[in-house]
């Protein structure tokens, strides 16, 4: 189980927080339309480590940065 560390609540399950991605749009997308498709609908799925942003939905409902290797599964400091 991934458990993630809050700065206001401490060493919490995964489960109690909601995932979103830092939206990244290609610099050759210049259609806005197409970028909105793009941000809303496309994940990136890197391999390796990410930067990510959790809402702590069950808790504090603060949101908290995380890097995080995609391998495996691992936080990073």
């Amino acid at each position: 189980m991934l458990f993630l560390t809050c700065l206001h609540c401490g060493l919490r399950s995964v489960e109690e927080f909601r995932y979103a991605e830092i939206p990244t749009v290609p610099e050759t997308m210049t259609d806005p339309q197409a970028i909105d498709l793009d941000r809303g609908f496309f994940r990136t799925n890197r391999e390796g480590e990410v930067t990510e942003r959790w809402f702590h939905e069950f808790g504090c409902r603060r949101w908290i940065t995380v890097r995080r290797d995609t391998r495996s599964d691992s936080i990073l400091k």
